[in-house]
């Protein structure tokens, strides 16, 4: 028992590394989010677990981090002819904003 808890199944291991690969139509995702805000908890959790292996994913799109005292968090993506999108994250879970992000992703 004690081993098979220990090693994740493939399907975990999937779930784990495999993020979201963004249509081709994105060209910049910008996340603004508070250094010390309790509201932008969950986006700082995302930047610390998750940015890594959305850039692995995503090589070429410019993912701009911007932190700033009090600012709402939010998650802004930007598309062809200069369209963008934004979502609100406020309070919102790393899950949370990998959904939004995985959302706008598939958005045009």
């Amino acid at each position: 028992l004690r081993k098979n808890l220990s090693r994740p199944t493939t399907k975990m291991r999937l779930t784990v590394l495999r993020f979201a690969r963004l249509n081709p139509s994105v060209k910049e995702l910008r996340l603004h989010l508070c250094q010390t805000g309790e509201e932008s908890k969950g986006v700082r959790d995302f930047v610390n677990t998750r940015y890594v292996q959305l850039k692995r994913d995503n090589p070429t799109l410019p993912i701009l981090v911007r932190e700033c005292s009090g600012v709402q968090p939010r998650i802004w993506a930007r598309y062809e002819l200069g369209k963008e999108k934004s979502v609100t994250l406020t309070n919102a879970t790393a899950e949370d904003v990998s959904k939004h992000i995985e959302s706008l992703g598939k958005a045009q």
